[in-house]
């Protein structure tokens, strides 16, 4: 599909783990480039994709991202990509240095949150510096989310 460079027409395909703001209070956030292979690439676009079992970790000063469940391509020949490989990470050396160092902290985790791709067609993947959240913060992020629910139902009805 050819894209007109004047216009301003932006490609919406992205994946969210949902599940993450729930469970994780997020402190940091960053965008990723993730090392793919092309039958993956072609995937993404498609939008099969699921974030939700996906987790990082550092492994010999890399940050890699583990069980990223990214469907094989349905046209893609006896070279297809394994759905659940590991997947190298591309940050900068003092952004890795950073996050390494929290993640030895304790209590600190890296989360995927979001899967895009850019307007240069590449695929992001945006990380969180989280922590885990007490059972009582949870019930406080669904306390929040039903009085906001609540108000937007009563600003439709009256507004």
């Amino acid at each position: 599909m050819a894209r007109n460079k004047n216009s301003d027409e932006k490609i919406t395909n992205e994946t969210v783990n949902k599940k993450a703001r729930y469970e994780y209070q997020f402190i940091d956030n960053y965008e990723a480039g993730i090392q793919l292979l092309g039958t993956e690439i072609k995937s993404i676009r498609a939008g099969h994709v699921n974030l939700n079992d996906a987790y990082c970790l550092f492994k010999d000063g890399e940050l890699t991202i583990r069980s990223l469940y990214i469907k094989e391509y349905a046209f893609g020949s006896h070279e297809n990509h394994e759905a659940r490989r590991t997947r190298k990470l591309l940050l900068k050396k003092k952004e890795l240095q950073k996050l390494e160092k929290k993640v030895k902290e304790r209590g600190f985790t890296i989360v995927p949150y979001r899967l895009y791709i850019n307007e240069r067609g590449f695929a992001k993947l945006e990380i969180a510096l989280a922590q885990g959240k007490k059972a009582y913060d949870k019930r406080d992020s669904i306390k929040q989310k039903d009085q906001k629910r609540d108000l937007d139902r009563m600003k439709k009805q009256y507004g």
